[in-house]
């Protein structure tokens, strides 16, 4: 092959190694962004600060550790893990290049998280009773009193109707009276077969 070519190939074959290894170079040299309790300079697991959950992912620390970790504080230097959380002095040999004690910042708890209220319905309107027309308006009825042979006179018509009739008890005026009271006041009984029954 011609030795020009030859050249042109391992070029590009350098470039593109290049291009390959430098995002993986980029992204071993950055420092990991974005732990909690971690010191911004060096990645560092505050002592004084961090959550339970990332004294966790240290050597040789589990949740009973933590716990631990977190009862002794605040801490002023790495070896108080010793004396303050009872940590054997290999375990905090191992974890010291990896934590600090920063000053312990109280972190308040947690909001309670507050469900939005539904929103309220709006009041009902006061409803109107629906008013009745006067002439609709049902007739004041007077019970009968006790007694057989009452009769129900009606002062607009003169007629008064017996008890079984279809308008005994049900015209707009009238009150109930005997049969001879009736007569002796001037009312007189319907005719047979007329509307009056």
């Amino acid at each position: 092959m011609n030795e020009k070519v030859m050249g042109k190939i391992a070029t590009l074959l350098g470039i593109f190694a290049l291009a390959l290894l430098l995002p993986l170079s980029t992204a071993l040299a950055a420092p990991q962004v974005g732990v909690p309790g971690a010191s911004a300079a060096a990645g560092l697991v505050n002592l004084n600060t961090a959550t339970a959950a990332e004294l966790e992912k240290l050597p040789g620390v589990g949740p009973a550790w933590a716990k631990k970790i977190i009862a002794g504080r605040p801490y002023t230097s790495v070896s108080e893990l010793s004396s303050k959380a009872g940590m054997p002095a290999g375990t905090v040999q191992k974890i010291s290049p990896l934590v600090t004690v920063g000053k312990e910042t109280k972190t308040a708890p947690p909001a309670a998280v507050k469900t939005p209220a539904a929103p309220k319905a709006p009041a009902p309107a006061a409803v109107k009773a629906p008013t009745v027309p006067k002439a609709a308006a049902p007739a004041k009825v007077t019970a009968p009193p006790s007694g057989k042979g009452m009769v129900w006179a009606n002062p607009d018509s003169k007629i008064y109707h017996k008890e079984g009739s279809f308008w005994y008890g049900k015209t707009k005026n009238g009150s109930y009276m005997t049969e001879a009271e009736a007569i002796k006041a001037g009312y007189r009984a319907p005719k047979q077969g007329s509307k009056e029954q």
